[in-house]
């Protein structure tokens, strides 16, 4: 059969881009395999490669000899295998230099911080973190937010984790790039269907099927979970599906995906230390985030001839929160014309509508120059997010365990659209210098629109149109001494386009509720990142690996959400902080002798201030009678802890029976409030987290397995926040006269445990 791409090319083809591809379980690896050697275009789809993605559109990608930074490959078989109850405890549990706090009290809604820099699903968080799904920018247009409970882990094929500024990732990669890529059905056939339950009354179904006829693929999965919660209040009911079809011949790959939600999230907020003595009780509730998604995208490539290759992608993303949140009254007892103010409580109901859309197109070209192989990848993108936002304001008492009752009608406060215009142009070059070195040469053309518009009739100032634009390099250098041992030099920018939440709300005098009261202010400019890195990896044998990297990441314009210290610790205002910086080690290695596997991550980050600033900040205790703190250069910047260690251990007791543990470390950290690193309360303690798992095969195809996390019980907080204690009366009862400075902390989960069984077949 005459084809304009040879099987014998692909082969060819394949080599010269050092794809390795990872035999997986059975049938599924050597499918995988037939794959990548069909279509190199398909090799970032397959459960384990070798090959990064180094653009956000369907190409080739570049092998992981030549890539200048420490990238994290995460695949389905360490998910499937560990069966961590979400996404975030994966990550938290496996990658280096991420740590997880419980910003929102819900297991479903962490923020995730890589190397200093957040991805969260909570408004108003500076996010420095680019996260996408097959190619597609799933962070939410309004906010930049991440939600991380809309994909099931079951739809994951391989995870990269890459650092750095890259700006050919876009908008957002700051500190990093975080990249997941779905199963098709070509290299994952066959099907299964799982159930569990243990703690906190959690029960879970999941299932997957997936299979392959001639050129069509095809691929369904979903999740269903529901638990009551390990706190009160924080209960979750998680409904997730995706599906995909597929399209493959030697030539041609192109796939039609749709992932859908619909889930409900209560959760707990940070609790002053004097309610330590309960962790499980909740500050006020209630507090409850309903998420609805429905995403669709479409992504192909095609070779036009042996060595030029189209990719691009096109998708349409409607994505619904409500969010129902119990305040305190900030200005509870302050006298206003002779009359004091005696409402204790604000029930705030916000919803935001978002339609989201776009598309990229990128051509590859792959030929030589002055006599060196080249890769050379250009290309352009456009996303369009349009969202609604309301928010109601109802006046509340509280009940004897701080619930809210209200006491009236809802009244409008806030009724505004935003409409975000992302566009990018990029381009990449990949140059073989020799057979050990390798220069990589890209940069970015970003310029972001965000247009905001008063639909209340009442708020006329709030209009606004806000332009940001920059063009960001990079530069990387790879030497390959030997082919075990790669190491590598890179600098790159970055840019950060300040969201429409921080646009409205970077008033000190006039601090905002999060979810965020729009008001007018002024502009905030736009923050710009700068990483240096070097770092090394290789291979001892067949079954050790390690990896070592320095790196500095500078910002310049940072933007910061500073408390404004009253009652309600989600208060505050956005402003830009002038330069920070974030510098530190990684170390990291994994090896397989029989039957045990152990790997290690250490992670060092040093995350400071770089220029002075006055912040508004009363109940830190240095602060002036104004309720000011004075930040210097060198003050560490909070809730990022300065040393994180992972380590995980497997044995296969018999050819049936595997366990694992996995240990958790993280150091201490500065509550948000205590910029100024002086508050006499002391910082949040670390903590040590041992987690284990257990699978049984039963007979093949059926498998039992059990997980144990936090083994010892361990009591623990990873977020602190500086606020006011409203209920320090009797027995803590309301006293919103006489509110009293605290630390207030987020806790982690006490342990739980769960058991369930699996059934596969092909």
């Amino acid at each position: 059969m005459t084809t304009p791409f040879s099987t014998m090319r692909h082969a060819a083809l394949a080599m010269q881009l050092g794809v390795e591809v990872g035999v997986g379980i059975g049938l599924a690896g050597m499918l995988g395999a037939a794959q990548a050697q069909e279509n190199p275009a398909e090799a970032l789809e397959l459960p384990t490669v070798q090959v990064i993605g180094t653009s956000l559109l369907p190409g080739l990608g570049t092998p992981i000899q030549d890539v200048p930074y420490n990238v994290q490959l995460l695949n389905s078989d360490s998910i499937a295998g560990q069966r961590q109850n979400s996404l975030a405890d994966h990550l938290e549990q496996n990658a280096g230099s991420v740590t997880v706090n419980a910003a929102q009290g819900n297991p479903y809604q962490p923020d995730i911080s890589f190397r200093g820099f957040t991805a969260s699903p909570l408004l108003g968080v500076p996010q420095g973190l680019s996260v996408f799904q097959d190619g597609v920018r799933i962070n939410e247009p309004f906010g930049d937010t991440v939600n991380w409970d809309l994909l099931p882990q079951s739809a994951i094929a391989n995870i990269q984790l890459i650092p750095g500024s890259n700006p050919v990732f876009g908008l957002n990669t700051l500190g990093g790039a975080l990249a997941v890529y779905t199963k098709s059905g070509s290299a994952y056939p066959g099907g299964s269907v799982q159930f569990s339950g243990g703690s906190f009354g959690r029960k879970a179904m999941e299932f997957e099927q997936g299979g392959k006829r001639g050129n069509l693929d095809y691929f369904v999965t979903g999740n269903l979970a529901d638990d009551r919660g390990w706190a009160e209040h924080n209960a979750s009911r998680i409904q997730q599906f995706f599906g995909k079809v597929g399209y493959q011949t030697s030539v041609t790959d192109f796939d039609v995906s749709l992932t859908s939600a619909n889930n409900r999230l209560e959760g707990t907020q940070t609790l002053p230390n004097s309610f330590a003595d309960n962790i499980r009780q909740a500050y006020t509730y209630p507090d409850r985030n309903n998420n609805k998604l429905l995403f669709l995208t479409a992504k192909g490539s095609r070779f036009i001839n042996d060595d030029v290759l189209v990719g691009g992608n096109v998708y349409y993303r409607n994505y619904r929160n409500s969010n129902v949140s119990s305040n305190v009254n900030n200005e509870f007892g302050e006298v206003t014309n002779g009359v004091a103010d005696t409402t204790e409580a604000f029930n705030d109901r916000a919803v935001i509508d978002q339609n989201s859309y776009g598309a990229g197109l990128q051509l590859t070209l792959l030929g030589q120059v002055a006599g060196r192989k080249n890769q050379f990848v250009i290309g352009a993108s456009a996303d369009i997010g349009d969202a609604r936002y309301t928010q109601e304001e109802q006046e509340a008492t509280f009940t004897a365990d701080r619930g809210t009752i209200g006491a009236g009608e809802f009244e409008r406060t806030t009724d505004a659209k935003t409409r975000n215009r992302y566009y990018g142009l990029f381009a990449s070059d990949t140059l073989s210098l020799g057979e050990r070195w390798t220069l990589t040469l890209s940069g970015r053309y970003n310029l972001a629109r965000v247009a905001i518009r008063d639909q209340s009739g009442e708020a006329p100032q709030l209009d606004g149109d806000h332009r940001f634009s920059r063009f960001s390099p990079a530069l990387g250098l790879n030497f390959n001494p030997t082919p075990q041992l790669t190491t590598y030099a890179t600098y790159n920018e970055g840019m950060r386009a300040p969201t429409a939440i921080e646009l409205t709300c970077a008033d000190p005098e006039a601090p905002c509720k999060l979810p965020n009261s729009f008001l007018s202010d002024p502009p905030l400019k736009k923050v710009v990142s700068k990483t240096f890195e070097l770092g090394a990896r290789g291979k001892q044998g067949e079954h050790l690996s390690w990896s070592a990297a320095a790196y500095r990441t500078e910002l310049d314009d940072d933007i910061q959400f500073v408390s404004s210290g009253g009652t309600a610790t989600n208060a505050g205002y956005f402003q830009n902080v002038g330069k920070t910086r974030r510098q530190g080690l990684e170390l990291g290695g994994a090896g397989k002798w029989g039957p045990l596997s152990v790997s290690a991550r250490y992670g060092f980050i040093d995350a400071t201030y770089q220029t002075g600033f006055s912040e508004n900040s009363p109940v830190n205790t240095s602060a002036d009678e104004t309720g000011a703190i004075q930040v210097k250069n060198g003050d560490r910047i909070p809730g990022i802890p300065r040393h994180n260690l992972k380590l995980r251990l497997g044995y296969d007791l018999t050819a049936q029976w595997n366990v694992g543990a996995n240990v958790v470390y993280s150091s201490s950290v500065h509550a948000r409030g205590d910029e100024n690193n002086s508050d006499a309360r002391g910082k949040v303690p670390g903590y040590g987290v041992l987690n284990l798992d257990t699978r049984y095969t039963i007979r093949k195809g059926w498998d039992v397995f059990a997980r144990v996390n936090n083994l010892f019980n361990r009591e623990y907080a990873n977020l602190g926040v500086l606020g006011l204690n409203a209920f320090a009366g009797p027995g803590n009862s309301f006293d919103g006269a006489n509110p009293v400075g605290e630390q207030f902390r987020g806790y982690g989960a006490p342990r739980g445990i769960w058991i369930g069984t699996r059934y596969a077949w092909l």
